[in-house]
């Protein structure tokens, strides 16, 4: 609802997307209810049509995509727990239960193929939100998962 004319074209324009939200079928619909909803980057997520999501995540991860690569899953799982942890190699390294060394490894690799930079946030946020757009059911950590892990400026960092 609007209190005043003005906010009438926003208004619509809620109204048809949210009529062809629920004219959508199957599993890639939008599950969005209403803009009050949109309080984080996952519920944003879901009112993209599931195509939009997936190209946007195969145009970002590319090659760690790569369907039974053991090194891109690897590289896949290191991206997602590195993110989960604010960046953090100490606490990658310990949650993944591999050396600092090897986080720094994989980082530069995802880097590489990704060709973003995981110390700019904008790249981060790119890399996390194509994370969530993936159609496959991701590993086992979940946000929950990272809300218990420590703050970025925690010394382990």
């Amino acid at each position: 609802p609007v209190s005043e004319p003005t906010g009438l074209p926003g208004a619509l324009a809620e109204a048809r997307y949210a009529l062809a939200s629920a004219r959508a079928k199957g599993a890639g619909a939008s599950c969005l209810a209403d803009a009050a909803s949109l309080t984080t980057l996952d519920t944003l997520l879901t009112g993209i049509p599931a195509e939009v999501r997936t190209a946007f995540c195969r145009t970002v991860l590319g090659p760690l995509l790569a369907p039974g690569s053991a090194s891109a899953a690897a590289l896949l799982d290191t991206l997602e727990v590195f993110l989960l942890h604010d960046g953090s190699w100490a606490r990658t390294a310990e949650a993944l239960h591999v050396h600092v060394n090897t986080v720094h490894y994989r980082i530069q690799r995802i880097e590489h193929f990704t060709g973003r930079d995981l110390s700019r946030l904008r790249d981060r946020l790119d890399l996390w939100a194509a994370l969530l757009c993936r159609t496959e059911p991701s590993s086992t950590r979940s946000a929950t998962t990272a809300r218990g892990a420590r703050s970025s400026t925690s010394p382990a960092r």
